[in-house]
Order: structure tokens, then C-alpha cells, then sequence
């Protein structure tokens, strides 16, 4: 597959997921976010990069479950699985669809201040979901600061494709980003 094919596959996985965990709910999301995860890895994926999906799930229980336990975000039902199941799919567009992104710190930075809550407000009037507007404000921190630590890891690192591993160390190690 070449380099744009790859980008734009990374691409409709990730929105396509995105619009299944919203519109079906956490049904549709226990079952469609492990199949585009197993496509990502088998085709997409870096060695590796599992780690940033574990990572970003664990940030997104912590965070939108704390905005849920607080009230910021109210919906039906005990769980919100359908949510958490977005940040691991976020996680999968790192090293491919955004990975141009990281080069740029106060973009990258700016897109997570307004893409984030943008995108929660969205999806909340797609899924029937009420945000309060102080946890908007928090989410725009949250995705502010968490664009700018990703600008500042991934940042510095060459396209995906392009990297030789340090000697000694094997090509996982050297992808741990």
C-alpha cells in the first residue's frame, strides 16, 4: 500500500469509528473499535504503537469518566464505553494521518484546544449527550495540553518510514515514541 493509500485507510478507520461509537452507542463501539484496531495493526500499525492506544484508552477513562462522575457530561446508561472507546482510535492517527501535525507545536496545540471540544460537542448532539460548559472548558485544556506533550514527543521524530533504529537497540524500542 503506498504512503497515501495508508494515510487515507488511518483516516476513514478513525472517522468511521468515531461516527460508530457515537451514533451506536457502546454496543457498536465494544464491537467496532477491537475490528478497526486488528485492521490498523495488521496493516497500519508500527511496532509498538499498541502502547500508545493503552496509554490514550487509560487517559480517556480518567478523564471523560471524571467529567461524568463531576456532571459535566450527562447520558443515559452506567458506562460510557462508547466514549472511552474514541481515544484509543484517536491514538491509532498519530503516527499516520496527524503525524504532520506534531511539527507544529502551537497548531498542533490550537487544533487540540478547538478540535477537542468540538468534537465532543458533536458528538454529543449526534448521541443525545449534554456537555455542561465548564466541562468543555476542561476539555479544551485537557486536549490543549495533551497536543502540546504529543507536539513535544513526536515532534522532533522524521515521517514514519523514515527512521533507522539506534545501534543496539531493536526496531521496537527504537518506535517506542
Amino acid at each position: 500500500m503506498t504512503r497515501g493509500g495508508a494515510l487515507a485507510v488511518n483516516t476513514l478507520l478513525f472517522q468511521g469509528g468515531w461516527f460508530l461509537c457515537v451514533l451506536g452507542g457502546s454496543p457498536w463501539a465494544i464491537v467496532a473499535t477491537p475490528l478497526i484496531l486488528l485492521v490498523h495493526w495488521r496493516w497500519l500499525a508500527r511496532p509498538g504503537e499498541w502502547r500508545w492506544w493503552l496509554g490514550l484508552l487509560l487517559v480517556g477513562i480518567v478523564v471523560d469518566g471524571s467529567l461524568v462522575v463531576a456532571g459535566g457530561i450527562e447520558m443515559e446508561g452506567s458506562l460510557p464505553i462508547w466514549l472511552w472507546a474514541l481515544w484509543p482510535l484517536f491514538a491509532t492517527t498519530l503516527h499516520h494521518c496527524l503525524s504532520w501535525l506534531w511539527r507544529y507545536r502551537i497548531l498542533a496545540i490550537t487544533c487540540g484546544a478547538l478540535g477537542g471540544p468540538l468534537s465532543y460537542l458533536s458528538g454529543a448532539a449526534l448521541a443525545g449527550v449534554e456537555i455542561r460548559s465548564w466541562a468543555l472548558a476542561i476539555e479544551a485544556i485537557v486536549w490543549a495540553g495533551l497536543c502540546a506533550g504529543l507536539a513535544q514527543h513526536l515532534g522532533s521524530r522524521r515521517a514514519p518510514g523514515h527512521r533507522r533504529p539506534a545501534a543496539g537497540l531493536s526496531r521496537d524500542d527504537a518506535d517506542q515514541e
